[in-house]
């Protein structure tokens, strides 16, 4: 993936700060006990994979969940969460603390990361897209360690593509793991609500034994680590980092439309910060610091757990709103990648490349403004019938 080569000659200043702000902070302190521990035998690029899978594995087996209506979440101000990336001057915090404005302009994009690496976390944050005519423009929320193993980074990638006025946003999950960049796992798909309208909570939970994407509280991917993916699944260390950058020559419509400067600055908006994960040192192999407790909290809060009504609104998104995964890309491999679940009422929806049908593209052609008329909708599945609502504005979903 493309990112600005300005963001990488500030990494040494980042990770500078970052200690500097970790010494100063107590909220980390108490969640960090130092330990002795051994190198382990894993031949996984990081070497404490295999004893957090199976800490992960106890914990979950021993833990009887229930069911809630509501993520209950811990926001983080933000200065306590991130520092600059690249192009401070594009950066524009609020003065309350709880919220930052990334721009674009014609001189440059701008980014953030977090002060701490984690090893795996849910990283959450509340997003408004930049508003009108906003083709070419990229907003990315991603866990990436990039600027510590260049070479053979992981990465989980929450990319907006921007849009053309009056069109829906569309949007890309992807993961890499120990530099996998050629075996990309891209699913796109649109969003069921305009995205600069409000606020919507957009999420990413990683753990050793699977990945979810969430849409407010709608999980519209899961990932489970299967033995077979090796090193394709990330297990190093990660930051999490926001940015807004101009990806005129790919992003919209393949490139055809490019980001038009007389609508700048492009400014998108995020507060609400979440990082509910364990603050580590990027390349201490192995770890010093235990994160027992922070895998038994993730275990037991409710974003861990996929219940049955989130399930059925998953799949009833993912059947009307993704437009193109690599699972059904038999033109790109023979063979479907080890972590794909092949859905038959997903699969006929496609053609070999793993785009959709011609006459699923025509159906998705709407814009937000005929979309909303509906916001029921009814399908028939297995012989039986399933009502979801997704609702824009505050996240609703109902399934029965």
């Amino acid at each position: 993936m493309e990112r600005e080569t300005e963001g990488r000659e500030k990494t040494n200043k980042t990770i500078i700060k970052r200690k500097q702000l970790e010494n100063s902070m107590d909220y980390y302190h108490d969640r960090k006990i130092k330990i002795s521990s051994s190198p382990s035998s894993s031949s996984s690029p990081f070497s404490n994979t295999n004893s957090s899978l199976l800490i992960f594995i106890f914990l979950i087996s021993s833990i009887k969940t229930t069911s809630v209506s509501a993520f209950n979440l811990t926001v983080i101000p933000y200065s306590q969460a991130y520092s600059t990336l690249f192009s401070d001057f594009n950066i524009d915090p609020s003065p309350f603390d709880d919220s930052v404005r990334l721009l674009l302009n014609q001189h440059s994009g701008s980014g953030i990361i977090s002060y701490d690496y984690y090893r795996y976390a849910f990283f959450s944050a509340n997003i408004k897209l930049p508003a009108g005519n906003t083709a070419g423009v990229v907003v990315a929320f991603y866990a990436s360690n990039v600027d510590t193993f260049e070479k053979n980074h992981d990465e989980l990638d929450i990319e907006f593509l921007g849009n053309t006025r009056g069109k829906p946003w569309r949007f890309q999950t992807n993961m890499y793991g120990n530099g996998s960049t050629k075996r990309g796992r891209e699913e796109r798909y649109r969003l069921w609500f305009d995205p600069s309208k409000e606020f919507h909570r957009y999420s990413i939970l990683w753990t050793p034994i699977k990945v979810i994407f969430y849409v407010d509280e709608v999980p519209i991917r899961e990932v489970i680590r299967n033995d077979e993916m090796g090193g394709d699944f990330p297990a190093k260390p990660m930051a999490m980092y926001a940015t807004i950058w101009d990806g005129s020559t790919w992003a919209t419509n393949g490139g055809k439309n490019k980001v038009d400067y007389k609508f700048e600055p492009f400014a998108a908006q995020l507060r609400d910060f979440v990082t509910d994960g364990c603050a580590v040192d990027p390349i201490q192999v192995p770890s010093a610091t235990n994160c027992s407790d922070t895998a038994l909290k993730i275990a037991v809060a409710d974003y861990f757990t996929v219940r049955p009504r989130q399930r059925r609104a998953m799949r009833w998104f993912r059947e009307k709103y993704m437009y193109y995964s690599h699972c059904y890309d038999n033109s790109r491999y023979n063979v479907p990648l080890p972590e794909c679940v092949i859905v038959p009422s997903e699969q006929v929806l496609f053609k070999e490349t793993g785009r959709l049908r011609e006459a699923m593209r025509i159906k998705f052609a709407g814009s937000h403004r005929r979309h909303r008329r509906s916001r029921n909708v009814t399908r028939k599945s297995h012989g039986g019938s399933a009502v979801v609502r997704l609702r824009s504005g505050n996240e609703a979903v109902a399934a029965v």
